[in-house]
């Protein structure tokens, strides 16, 4: 256990960041799932535009690598074309 104050903050700190990164990764990993799911064009579209806000968060905060996250956009923008 550490004994300065800091570094106790610090792990505080540490373990509210990664519920927080966990969380925003986890329901963006179950949209893109939704997304993938879906049938309807239309829908699927406005939907897209969403999963996508959500995935360059991800990126901005290092939760997922930059370059992931454009693959993911391309493949799922591909998906919503073929639709």
């Amino acid at each position: 256990m550490a004994h300065h104050k800091s570094s106790q903050k610090r792990i505080r700190q540490d373990a509210k960041k990664r519920l927080r990164n966990r969380y925003y990764k986890k329901s963006t990993r179950t949209a893109i799932k939704n997304l993938r799911s879906m049938e309807d064009k239309a829908e699927a579209e406005k939907f897209l535009s969403k999963v996508v806000s959500m995935i360059d968060k991800l990126a901005k905060r290092n939760s997922i690598h930059k370059n992931k996250a454009a693959n993911l956009k391309s493949k799922l923008k591909k998906h919503v074309a073929a639709l």
